[in-house]
This record gives structure tokens, C-alpha cells and sequence, in this order.
């Protein structure tokens, strides 16, 4: 195709300048002409912009989203107030599809649609969902530049706002499609708000909203929203593209943390992963006191020539919930948050240019504007649902720079050597508070069985078990037998195989209260810390090492300045044979369902059944205390 001719014809028509089309044509890339011109006349907007990598272009986005009202100015320097609409405030998996191809395997993990049905339904939505707006047209990376890394990111919308916050959460990449000679090996991302309403202006047709996923053609289709989870193109949605492209290349695209772990008396970092699923303590173990925090939310791991994985964050930024970050709890976060800088908060009470969130730790105003609108305590919705004075899933968007305990090696185009990683849950009766796999598959296993109780903020039945493989399970586009073959793969290419935790930061007594204290993760995060570097021995059990008292012990008084007495280590890590075996059962009921589970998974599986089955019967005891088995 001409593409200068269809150009020209958009400046003759006033729809583009001759300098942005300039921009576009100095990528020397027909793929992405082709993307542009396809959606630009496909969603019609008013104006085509385009944003390179230039301070001035970066601060277009940043001042036409106030102009637009899409964001508000507040009392700090850089703080603005993003509202999204009532009910638009959280990812909708209901719509959020992977389209796949007649014939192709379905999980039945995976929200997927026949691929030709998806992408009619979506492009008919889309078709005009720009009029009268500014189409902008972005390039990003995902991960550091010049690295091995990083893939690229093309994305179009008509949100200054999405636009805004992906320049706090993503690194900059026009120069970077200028060096990929042409290649369509990139992601890209088409996002509209769709017909705004009110103000300031939202969405108005959510009972249209639209967030399809199609690995074809390594793209994402988003319409008739404005939450981030479901506009931000970059985030959880091009996770399920990555995921898709490491599990046919043999990499890893994981929902991890990334932590550098020092531990007193020792001149040394280690870096660790982490996976967790919602409200099982993965952002209090990102940000645990004295470490250092490379990433929050998502991580590409590769083999690297000094035999280690190594691990970058593909973001810069954070987009992470505000409820109950206070000045106690979150030191750091909350400084970041009540300083000058650029920063974004969403669906918070405001009143008289200050922000209120739920569990800030201060008292909030009686009445203000918010998620909602116009706001007054006790005030109701058509549902006749009580209106919180901020939302439970309100946001911050930030600089990971802005953290004072940022990683200066963020931004390493050869990302960190991983030395371990845990995997998490929330389990109040079954799993001791730490265990270290007894080698790499059964660390594989650990994570592919990590179960999470529902809680009372959560609707329905509280104490409920969820399967969350790797706390990956929402974002997973491969079927799980070929994702944990994957892992597998992975590891034994490795000289220096990553040591896997299993934590549980959540464990009851018999009165129904924790056992641990809230900074006690900090313990177990230092003990496999040790654990990587030899210094400390351990206790085999069926379910994998366990720490012992007099290390832990030690641990607590150094690391925490508090005693650690016997017998609520021996509460703790107790072995609960029967509790166990029914999360077998769990599990193995779980994944009967899936299709080619690798063979090692059943033999581990089947190998710790015995196992326990046959420490019950010697020890003639549903439970067996730690020292028994020292």
C-alpha cells in the first residue's frame, strides 16, 4: 500500500500535522503505518497526535490531561486527582477475553472467545468510538533500554489520562522503534474511552466495554473504559501477551516482585522474586523494611551467561492501591505520597485540593467530591449501596524512582541475578510460614499450588480456598501443562538454579489469631536469604525444609530486637499431616481438569502423599512437632 498517499490525504484533510507524519515515517517501519491507518480509520478521530520521546511531547500529555479535565490539579506540587466512572473501577474479567482460533485447545482457566466472533464484536464497538476526540499515538517499552530484554509497545488512545500514566509507569520507545529496522516484532495496544459523559468526563456505555486479548497478532483491543486494569495496554493486558510469547520461546513472564534482600551484619545483596495473590502480603514483601525494591507487579526472566536467571521490572513506575497505606505501616510510600512530585491518585475523597483514601491513618471530611461525585457521609447509590468515601481499589501512580529504597539497578539493561523466589498464600490452618522446595520442580510445585482464603472484603463465603497457580492464573493465555513444562525447561537450562520458598504469613492458632506478627516476614525472607548462601542448615520434611528454632531465633533478636520463644515456633511450624493431605486432594481435583500436566507434577504429588501418609502412621499423630522431626 501507499502509505504516503493516505497520509497526505489525512493532512489534507487537517486530521494529522506534516510534523507528526514526519515522526511516523522516520520509524521506517510499514507495520506500524499499517496499525495506525487501520484504527485511525476504523475508531475516526478528530486529530491524530503523535508523542516521541521529547520533553515537550511528554508535556503535552501531561498538561492536555488537565485541560481536558480527565485529571485535576491538587494542593501539592505534580499531585492530580483521576476519577474513573462508578462502575468502572476495577478489571472486568468477565469481558476480558483471549480470542482463540476455531480448533485451538481451551483451557478451562482461561476466559477465551472463538477468535473471528471476538474480533467482529469488538471492531463493530470500535467502529467511530474517537469521534470529536484526539487520537494519540505512543511508544514504549516494556522493560530497560538496550536490553535483551525489552519489547516494544505501540499503543493509540484517546486518554490523556492512560497516555499520562504510562509515561509514569513505562520507559520512553521511539528511538528503541527506530531500531527495529522494520520488524513487527513489537506488542501494540488500541484503547478508547469510548462516549464520555459528566464531569469530570467518564465513561458512558460500561455495559459496552470490551477488553480482548488476541495472541494472533500480538494486540490488544480496549473500549468503553477508563480503569487503568482495563485501559492501561502496558500492564496486566500485555502480561497475558508476554506470557504467551516467553512460553513459545522459553523465557519466563511472571506476576513478580523483584527484591533486593540485605541482611544485617552481611555486605551483600541478594535478589529475590515473588508471586502473590491479592491481599496475601506481595506488596508489604516488595517494600519490607531495610530491603531494597527493583519491581512491584511484573517480571521477565531469561537465562544469562553467568548462569543465573536474571530478572528486569518491565515498568518504572507503580500503579498500586492506596487503601491503607499510612505513615506506621508504609513509611516510605507514604512520604512518596504526601511530597511534591508528579504523581497520580485515583477514586480518592477530595476536599480543598487534599487527598483521603481509606486507611490513611487521619481523619477524612464529611462530605467532598469523589469517585461517585458530589459526596456526603452515608450517602447511597441507585443500589442503595452505602458510598465509601473513597473506593476500596483507589490508586496511586508513581515513579518507582520517587521510593527512596528504588534499586539504583532498575534501570540495568542485564536486569539482576535471581537467587530465589517464594511463592505466597493466604492460609490460616496448612502451610508453616516458610519452607525451601527440596529442588526445582518441587519448587515449581510449590508455586503451582498456592491456595488463597477469601476474606471479608471479598463477597461470598469468607475462609473459602482459591487455586492460584504462581498467582498468574487470571492472566494466563497457555494451558497450565505447557506453563509449568515451561518452568521446567527453564530451570534446568540454569548453572544456578533459583532456591523456591513457599510463605504463608497468615497461619492461625486455635483462638483464631495469627501467629505471626506483622513485621515477622521480615524473618523468613532473611532466613532463605541465608539459605541461598549456605549459612544456615535446615529440617527435611515431606513438604519440603523448614527452618531451624536456634537460626530463627537468632534472626528475630538481630533482625527485629524481640525474642523468639520455642513454643510458638513449634505452633508454627508444626506438620499438619491431615490438613495437607486434603489440599492434595485439592489439588490433584484442580488439575485433573487441565490436559498434559507434566509427569513430574503427579509424581511429586503422589511421592508427598506417601510420604505424609506414612509419617502418620509412624508417629501415630495427625500433627508432628518440628523437634520430633530434628
Amino acid at each position: 500500500m501507499n502509505y504516503k498517499e493516505a497520509f497526505s490525504e489525512y493532512i489534507g484533510n487537517g486530521l494529522i500535522s506534516q510534523k507528526d507524519t514526519d515522526k511516523l515515517f522516520a520509524l521506517r517501519n510499514e507495520h506500524v503505518l499499517e496499525i495506525v491507518k487501520k484504527f485511525v480509520d476504523l475508531c475516526k478521530p478528530r486529530k491524530v497526535t503523535v508523542i516521541s520521546d521529547s520533553k515537550e511531547d511528554i508535556e503535552y500529555v501531561r498538561q492536555h490531561s488537565i485541560l481536558n479535565r480527565e485529571e485535576s490539579k491538587l494542593q501539592i506540587a505534580g499531585h492530580t486527582i483521576h476519577y474513573d466512572g462508578y462502575y468502572d473501577q476495577a478489571r472486568d474479567k468477565n469481558n476480558t477475553k483471549v480470542l482463540v482460533p476455531k480448533g485451538e485447545y481451551k483451557s478451562p482457566w482461561i476466559n477465551t472467545m472463538d477468535r473471528e466472533e471476538g474480533l467482529k464484536d469488538v471492531f463493530d464497538i470500535m467502529d467511530g468510538c474517537m469521534e470529536g476526540k484526539e487520537c494519540l499515538i505512543r511508544f514504549f517499552c516494556l522493560g530497560p533500554i538496550n536490553s535483551k530484554f525489552t519489547i516494544g509497545a505501540l499503543q493509540l488512545t484517546d486518554s490523556f489520562y492512560v497516555a499520562h500514566s504510562e509515561d509514569l509507569l513505562y520507559r520512553t520507545g521511539y528511538e528503541e522503534f527506530k531500531e527495529l529496522n522494520g520488524s513487527p516484532d513489537f506488542f501494540y495496544f488500541i484503547h478508547s474511552a469510548g462516549a464520555l459523559t459528566g464531569t469530570p468526563p467518564v465513561t458512558k456505555n460500561v455495559d459496552k466495554r470490551r477488553i480482548y486479548i488476541d495472541l494472533q497478532k500480538k494486540r490488544v483491543l480496549t473500549v468503553n473504559n477508563q480503569y487503568a486494569g482495563n485501559s492501561l495496554g502496558l500492564k496486566k493486558l500485555a502480561l497475558r501477551l508476554a506470557i504467551h510469547k516467553a512460553n513459545n520461546e522459553d523465557w519466563l513472564t511472571e506476576h513478580y516482585f523483584i527484591l533486593g534482600v540485605r541482611p544485617k551484619g552481611k555486605n551483600r545483596v541478594t535478589y529475590f522474586t515473588g508471586a502473590f495473590p491479592s491481599a496475601c502480603g506481595k506488596t508489604s514483601t516488595a517494600m519490607l523494611p531495610g530491603q531494597l525494591i527493583v519491581g512491584d507487579d511484573i517480571a521477565f526472566l531469561r537465562s544469562w551467561e553467568d548462569g543465573f536467571a536474571h530478572a528486569v521490572n518491565i515498568e518504572k513506575g507503580i500503579f498500586g492501591i492506596i487503601k491503607d497505606v499510612n505513615a506506621k505501616d508504609d513509611p516510605v510510600i507514604y512520604e512518596a505520597l504526601t511530597t511534591p512530585r508528579e504523581l497520580i491518585f485515583s477514586n480518592v475523597l477530595v476536599k480543598d485540593g487534599k487527598p483521603y483514601w481509606i486507611g490513611m491513618g487521619i481523619d477524612h471530611p464529611k462530605n467532598g467530591f469523589n469517585h461517585y461525585g458530589n459526596w456526603v457521609e452515608g450517602m447511597k447509590d441507585e443500589d442503595g449501596n452505602v458510598i465509601s468515601h473513597a473506593h476500596p481499589n483507589a490508586r496511586y501512580t508513581i515513579n518507582l524512582s520517587d521510593l527512596s529504597n528504588c534499586d539504583p539497578k532498575l534501570e540495568d539493561p542485564n536486569g539482576v541475578p535471581i537467587h530465589g523466589i517464594f511463592y505466597g498464600g493466604r492460609d490460616s490452618d496448612t502451610m508453616p510460614p516458610i519452607i525451601q522446595s527440596l529442588n526445582w520442580e518441587h519448587g515449581i510445585f510449590l508455586g503451582a499450588t498456592i491456595e488463597s482464603e477469601t476474606t471479608s472484603a471479598t463477597l461470598g463465603t469468607v475462609g473459602v480456598r482459591t487455586a492460584s497457580p504462581m498467582a498468574n492464573l487470571d492472566f494466563l493465555v497457555v494451558p497450565l501443562g505447557k506453563y509449568l513444562k515451561n518452568h521446567q525447561k527453564f530451570g534446568n537450562r540454569l548453572k544456578y538454579c533459583p532456591l523456591v520458598f513457599a510463605t504463608n504469613y497468615f497461619l492461625k492458632g486455635k483462638d483464631g489469631k495469627y501467629l505471626n506478627g506483622i513485621l515477622d516476614k521480615k524473618i523468613w525472607v532473611i532466613w532463605a536469604e541465608g539459605r541461598t548462601k549456605g549459612d544456615f542448615d535446615a529440617i527435611k520434611t515431606p513438604i519440603g525444609y523448614i527452618p531451624k528454632y536456634d537460626d530463627l531465633k537468632q534472626l528475630f533478636k538481630l533482625e527485629l530486637g524481640k525474642d523468639y520463644l520455642q513454643e510458638d515456633y513449634i505452633e508454627q511450624f508444626t506438620i499438619r499431616m491431615d490438613f495437607l493431605l486434603d489440599k492434595l486432594n485439592r489439588v490433584e481435583e484442580m488439575y485433573k481438569t487441565e490436559m498434559e500436566i507434566p509427569k513430574f507434577f503427579w509424581e511429586i504429588l503422589q511421592d508427598q502423599r506417601s510420604k505424609l501418609i506414612d509419617l502418620k502412621k509412624q508417629s501415630g499423630k495427625e500433627k508432628i512437632s518440628p523437634m520430633e522431626l530434628n
